[in-house]
């Protein structure tokens, strides 16, 4: 029993939205028959009028007589006296006018409505997961739709300009202003192909083709002439904006695959409003000319370049206005609000592409707006368009739905099928041959599951319904066909396409979007490739996407920064500014999540400045970077870089436990290794080492070893001296002392010194002891009084210390003899 209740426990969560629901879904009907009659208790009493002009007396005439009040303006007054026409009631401050509130009351309650059915939507998880949200809302849409019919009442329909002067603006402009401007900047190439020539492609290829099955079948289709057919197409191709974000955010696509379709369907507008405008001014013409094609040919440039034009014009302008409100931060988001608004109404005006205005004003205004305006200010920016672009595309799809029940729909089965194929294929061979080109220049190429996303991602939605809906029926009396077609596209790419998408992706193992949060040493790195890349464009002479960016840079951080950013933030390094935007966002997700005590003591000085801004210093000329920017670099740079490994010069127990007087220590041991160093030195070249005194028996032993390893000693002075046979030295057999004949060797004939050597002791070792050499002399080359030959090659052979020794090292190992 616990496993069952737990099971049922998602679906009993769901059921007070479905009862709340419900009671709306009933509400609406009966308010909105209501509010078509008069309440009975007030008949006689309409709503307040007041004339705009008073009769009855002339401009100069001050003694006019009293003007006559009808009783249509006669303000009310407590007259209780008998006759009094106005019926009395029975409680007189109470009472019912609906007519009064009615379209504030019932804007309100489809809000709501949307706002609950939203909450619903994520509040059950069984439906969230196979369902899409704009799908799930088009069915409330239609479900509000039928219960309004059948209570034999008119169901409201999405009338064009609300839908493009109210519900469209907030999606674009939220949209534009957080825009990933990196990615679609580095696929702007692909984008513009696949909004221009795709949508080109799309509209003239089902034009085309509806025309030829309009001509062959007959059944009333063949009145429906080319241009008609060549509108239908570019009303039906055109990919829409709100079906694409409300499906690809819930299938967390990779960023490439995301800014492209995306991409097209924000740039196809311009397409579309070209396409739209051109043939229905074709249509009123008795012949269409050369020159006619050529001038629609270059409405195209005039309508996308303008729109973004005015979109510049607005967003500089915002960004000069929001330098000034430093005093005033209360009205700083509304600046960037009406300035965005004012930017699409303006390019609507002189039929422009206003979806261009709006995304060119919010990528302007924002890097220049979020460097003047405060914390909070940011923050209604952000939270304030997304509640708004979020209301305004449920409020789209549920409009959608009833729209389909309330508008008169006229089905043909050979023309809406024929239109629906046509659309798919369409798609996929303008994908694959844009693609097929577009792979030839890219570095980075569109995989087959890349191109089948992009193709199954062409979604309708709102925007071909209401270009369908301004159709005039005088020159379009196959209107109402032309709508049910395009109803039925947007019920397939949105019921079809959008629940299968989620399928399909993960069937192919399509990369999905990796959640990371961008680090400091991202950020230095990336600037050091574009850095590298510009370099090597340079040095090659191709002036490609990094050489125009690195431009485009230049002159920002020139100009644009010191005009429309006040105080010293115009002239803060990159690098701060990226981190100040890091911090910042990093605490707003910790406010978000409640995480206020994981935060810090310790706060970075530039989050000290932000939230306490000093006063601002006197007009003076600083350096380019000054010595406190470049510490607070070194600091952040230091904390958030990866620590590479350390190799210290020896193991130390101090240096295991971190010491805040570590960098002095470490000068004091450096300076101390410098004078030991530059005492041995000078040992070395004024004295020799002193070494033990070895006995004579060691000295013979080390001698008959290896003579050469053997080193002088500094007191040699005053021992005494060995004589040594130089017939094998490296033989101790062979070492004979004076009276000592080796064995089995004849003994050289001595000469008379060593004669009168060994008259004077014939036993055992002979010491000399040596006498000090005269100045000048060498005591190993010069020979002496008693030195004879042999003794001086086997002495000099023993006394080489080797390959240029230093001066004073040492002396020869065996001195001349007395």
């Amino acid at each position: 029993m616990p496993a069952a209740g737990s099971r049922g426990a998602p679906s009993l969560r769901g059921w007070p939205f479905l009862v709340t629901v419900a009671a709306l879904l009933g509400l609406l009907p009966w308010l909105h028959s209501h509010g078509l009659q008069a309440n009975p208790m007030l008949a006689s009493e309409p709503p307040h009028r007041y004339p705009a002009v008073i009769s009855g007396s002339e401009p100069g005439d001050v003694t006019a007589a009293p003007l006559d009040v009808s009783p249509e303006v006669r303000p009310r007054t407590n007259d209780s006296r008998p006759g009094h026409g106005k019926q009395r009631k029975a409680f007189p401050v109470l009472g019912i006018d609906y007519t009064h509130v009615r379209i504030p009351f019932e804007i309100s309650l489809w809000i709501l409505l949307a706002c609950l059915m939203k909450l619903g939507f994520h509040v059950i998880p069984s439906v969230s997961s196979i369902v899409p949200e704009s799908c799930l809302l088009i069915v409330v849409g239609l479900l509000v739709g039928g219960l309004i019919k059948g209570v034999g009442e008119s169901p409201p329909i999405l009338k064009s300009d609300i839908f493009f002067l109210f519900l469209l603006p907030p999606i674009i402009l939220d949209a534009g202003y957080f825009l990933p401007l990196r990615q679609f900047t580095e696929n702007l190439g692909t984008i513009l192909i696949f909004a221009v020539v795709g949508t080109l492609w799309n509209a003239f290829f089902l034009g085309g083709l509806m025309y030829a099955v309009c001509q062959i079948s007959g059944n009333g289709l063949s009145e429906i002439g080319l241009l008609a057919n060549l509108l239908f197409g570019s009303i039906i191709s055109a990919v829409d904006p709100v079906a694409v974000l409300a499906v690809f955010e819930e299938i967390h696509i990779n960023e490439l695959l995301h800014i492209l379709v995306f991409g097209e369907s924000l740039l196809n507008d311009a397409v579309t409003v070209v396409l739209y405008h051109l043939f229905e001014e074709y249509a009123n013409f008795e012949q269409v000319t050369v020159i006619d094609i050529i001038l629609g040919f270059l409405s195209f440039f005039v309508v996308s370049l303008g729109g973004v034009f005015v979109g510049v014009i607005y967003g500089v302008i915002a960004a000069f206005t929001s330098r000034f409100t430093s005093h005033i931060r209360v009205i700083e988001p509304l600046f960037v609000f009406l300035y965005s608004y004012m930017a699409y109404l303006s390019a609507e005006l002189f039929h422009l592409s206003g979806i261009m205005a709006l995304i060119a004003a919010g990528v302007i205004m924002r890097p220049y707006v979020e460097a003047n305006i405060s914390h909070k200010s940011h923050t209604t920016i952000k939270y304030f368009l997304k509640m708004w672009s979020s209301v305004s595309e449920t409020l789209i799809f549920i409009f959608l739905g009833v729209s389909t029940v309330a508008g008169q729909h006229y089905w043909n089965w050979t023309f809406v099928i024929s239109t629906l194929i046509f659309c798919l294929i369409a798609r996929v061979l303008g994908v694959l041959g844009l693609t097929w080109f577009i792979n030839k220049f890219r570095i980075v190429k569109l995989t087959p599951k890349d191109q089948f996303i992009i193709a199954y991602g062409g979604l309708r939605g709102a925007i071909a319904f209401s270009l369908g809906y301004l159709l005039d029926y005088e020159h379009f009396g196959m209107r109402d066909m032309f709508l049910t077609a395009i109803i039925t596209v947007i019920f397939f790419t949105v019921f079809v396409q959008g629940m299968t998408i989620r399928p399909l992706v993960d069937l192919l193992a399509v990369k999905k979007k990796q959640e990371t949060k961008r680090s400091i040493n991202e950020e230095i790195h990336t600037q050091f490739l574009d850095h590298l890349l510009t370099g090597i464009e340079d040095i090659c002479g191709h002036y490609g996407h990094h050489h125009w960016k690195d431009k485009l840079n230049r002159f920002n951080k020139k100009y644009m920064k010191k005009c429309l950013i006040a105080g010293e933030r115009s002239k803060e390094p990159q690098l701060i500014a990226f981190y100040h935007k890091m911090e910042m966002k990093q605490a707003i997700e910790l406010v978000e999540s409640g995480g206020l005590g994981k935060i810090p003591s310790a706060i970075s000085t530039v989050s000290m400045q932000n939230i306490n801004p000093k006063a601002l210093p006197v007009e003076r000329i600083l350096p380019a970077l000054s010595k406190d920017k470049e510490e607070e670099i070194r600091k952040i740079l230091r904390n958030n870089l990866q620590k590479t490994r350390q190799r210290l010069r020896s193991y130390n127990r101090h240096t295991l436990v971190a010491d805040p007087y570590e960098e002095a220590w470490n000068q004091m041991l450096l300076r101390r290794q410098k004078a030991r160093q530059l005492e041995q030195k000078i040992n070395n070249y004024l004295t020799v080492p002193a070494h033990k005194v070895d006995s004579p028996t060691m000295s013979r032993a080390r001698i008959g070893s290896d003579p050469l390893a053997y080193e002088p000693k500094p007191d040699s002075e005053n021992l005494p001296v060995i004589t040594i046979d130089p017939a094998s030295p490296q033989s101790p057999e062979s070492v004979d002392l004076v009276n000592e004949v080796p064995k089995g060797m004849s003994r050289l004939p001595p000469s008379p010194e060593e004669e009168e050597d060994e008259d004077e002791d014939n036993e055992g070792l002979v010491m000399h002891v040596k006498e000090a050499s005269s100045p000048g002399t060498d005591d190993v080359f010069t020979p002496g009084t008693g030195d004879s030959p042999n003794t001086q090659r086997i002495m000099r052979c023993l006394s080489d210390p080797g390959p240029r020794p230093e001066p004073g090292e040492g002396e020869p190992f065996i001195p001349k003899g007395q």
